[in-house]
């Protein structure tokens, strides 16, 4: 079998490719804080979350000892076919659960499902393990509770670059606790080697976020930390969604090996022309990428699409 990297990405995706080109040429590229005084800054910065309607419910969660603060957002004409829980993006020292509320509601409009996300502590503040903790904490929750709480056992996880790192590390703090509740998981645009010990986590090895996310721990190939590590047998199924021109693509090919070698089901979507956090964009190639993952989880917990019934002839 010959693989090279066109070999990955769907044909039907071509002729966006253009217009995704066009688009990047126009923007400026940006870059994450350097340094602990510039993160201060970005956050004083940072406009407020765009509000949703109806808005979610703000709640405090408890499991394993541990409580952590979740919004949570339910269909508001049926009950949920399913729960996604939802980790959000900020490399592990920006952003909040409520940045994800449009993008939430929408997936709860479009899939018949609730969607619970994770308000985890954020770095430096509180490094590694606090962000993974809170996960697991919400994780556990969800497991316990989903029959009485939304009436289904269909939970699937998400996540989004950093958010992606911290859904991993729960599928695996699940597995080694025996917990199998998660049918699945969509990861977007991941750091899996936060090490930078690598070559994919070569690429990235200067970025401040790695220090400020894992502080004072003495190995950062550890696999709380660095999931590329990991012993990964025993997950369940993934979609690893990337764009071809990410600085993180190599890592999420390593990771996606890995995964395979595990024996885990791995679903990898290339799209070409495509940065890092590109379904954040207002591209075409963002909207297929939307429409793929839906598709997907649609599969995994959403409401299954009703066929027209074939008429038949007497």
């Amino acid at each position: 079998m010959r693989l090279d990297a066109s070999s990955l990405i769907d044909p039907a995706l071509l002729p966006l490719v253009e217009e995704s080109r066009a688009f990047y040429a126009r923007r400026r590229s940006g870059h994450g804080p350097k340094s602990r005084s510039e993160l201060l800054a970005v956050r004083e910065a940072m406009p407020a979350p765009a509000e949703c309607e109806p808005s979610p419910s703000l709640e405090t969660v408890s499991a394993g000892g541990r409580s952590v603060a979740v919004r949570i957002h339910t269909p508001t004409e049926q009950s949920a076919h399913g729960v996604l829980l939802e980790i959000h993006t900020g490399g592990f020292y920006l952003g909040s659960a409520a940045g994800s509320d449009v993008r939430n509601r929408r997936l709860v409009d479009a899939l018949g499902i609730a969607v619970v996300s994770v308000d985890y502590r954020l770095a430096p503040e509180n490094p590694w393990p606090a962000a993974p903790d809170d996960c697991e904490t919400a994780t556990l929750w969800l497991a316990e509770n989903a029959v009485a709480r939304f009436g289904t056992t269909r939970l699937a996880m998400s996540g989004f670059s950093a958010g992606s790192t911290l859904v991993t590390t729960a599928l695996i703090r699940l597995r080694d606790r025996g917990v199998h509740a998660f049918s699945g998981a969509v990861v977007q645009c991941g750091t899996f080697d936060l090490s930078a010990q690598t070559p994919a986590g070569r690429l990235i090895a200067d970025e401040y976020f790695l220090a400020a996310y894992a502080g004072d721990a003495s190995d950062r190939t550890d696999p709380d930390i660095s999931p590329v590590f990991a012993e990964l047998k025993g997950l369940p199924p993934i979609l690893m969604v990337i764009g071809e021109d990410d600085v993180l693509f190599d890592d999420n090919l390593a990771m996606t090996a890995r995964l395979l070698a595990a024996g885990v089901e791995v679903d990898l979507r290339v799209y070409p022309a495509s940065p890092h956090a590109f379904t954040a964009h207002a591209t075409s190639m963002a909207g297929a990428a939307l429409e793929s993952i839906d598709e997907w989880l649609r599969g995994q917990i959403g409401y299954a699409v009703q066929l027209p019934a074939m008429r038949r002839c007497h």
